[in-house]
């Protein structure tokens, strides 16, 4: 279906999207924080990304910030993954260019849902 590259610290988030996308028919690569996350999107330019927020060297807002500025990246859709769940964290990840936002724990049937929904929506 789609090549999803999720980007998260966390070896257990990792392993827990990797089976769901893959169980889902989804190609999955994986990336353990924010800068190898960009440079692995302007590498292989996947359909979707999944952003944590909570990361070293380079954090999710920054990582979508700058994904979504770049002429190469910026038609990528960004669902940030996180457990910052207050309103103001959301705002600000829109306002970095997230096409959506979830809170951790993420339920199956919403993640699929999502990335179904961004997926249909041709790039701007």
């Amino acid at each position: 279906m789609a090549h999803i590259l999720v980007v998260d610290d966390s070896a257990t988030d990792q392993y827990v999207f990797k089976q769901v996308l893959e169980k889902n028919g989804h190609q999955v690569t994986v990336a353990k924080e924010g800068k190898e996350g960009v440079s692995l999107a302007r590498q292989l330019k996947p359909d979707l990304i999944l952003m944590d927020v909570v990361m070293p060297v380079l954090n999710g807002f920054q990582a979508t910030r700058e994904l979504a500025r770049s002429d190469s990246t910026r038609q990528i859709p960004i669902i940030m993954i996180t457990s910052k769940d207050a309103e103001s964290d959301v705002q600000w990840a829109k306002r970095q260019g997230a096409s959506a936002y979830i809170v951790k724990p993420v339920k199956e049937g919403r993640l699929i849902e999502c990335i179904g929904r961004l997926l249909e929506t041709p790039p701007i």
